[in-house]
C-alpha cells in the first residue's frame, strides 16, 4: 500500500521560496512520483514530476507554468520526494498534493496518471 505524506507548507511572502517534502511508503512498484496543486474553484494542476523506476528514472517534468520557478528532486533511499519553488507568487497559493502512480507518457501530466495521493498541505503566498 503506497503511503504519502506532505509536510513543508506555510505562509510565505511574495518572492519568497519554499520546499515541500513528501513522505513515501510501499513505493517499490511505482512508476513515477509527482506533485500537483489545487486552488480553490480551480481544477487540480500539475506542477512536476519524476521517472521513479525504469529506463527513464531520475527524468523530471515541470509544468510551464512553474518552469524556471519550480525543481523535483528526491531521495529514492530514503523514499522522499521534493519541491522546490522560487519566486513565489500569490496565484501559487494553493493545496499541493504528492502523487505517485505508473503513469505512460501521455498521462504522466494528468490526474489520472497517479493512483496514489497524499492528503495535502496548503501553501499560502501573501504579504
Amino acid at each position: 500500500q503506497v503511503q504519502l505524506v506532505e509536510s513543508g507548507g506555510g505562509l510565505v511572502q511574495p518572492g519568497g521560496s519554499l520546499r515541500l517534502s513528501c513522505a513515501a511508503s510501499g513505493t517499490s512498484g511505482i512508476h513515477a512520483m509527482g506533485w500537483f496543486r489545487q486552488a480553490p474553484g480551480k481544477e487540480r494542476e500539475f506542477i512536476a514530476a519524476i521517472r521513479w523506476s525504469g529506463g527513464s528514472y531520475g527524468n523530471t517534468y515541470i509544468a510551464d507554468s512553474v518552469k524556471g520557478r519550480a525543481s523535483i528532486s528526491r531521495d529514492r533511499a530514503a523514499s522522499a520526494l521534493y519541491l522546490q519553488m522560487n519566486n513565489l507568487k500569490p496565484e501559487d497559493t494553493a493545496v499541493y498534493y504528492c502523487a505517485a502512480g505508473r503513469p505512460i507518457t501521455s498521462t504522466l501530466r494528468t490526474v489520472g496518471g497517479h493512483g496514489y495521493w497524499g492528503q495535502g498541505t496548503q501553501v499560502t503566498v501573501s504579504s
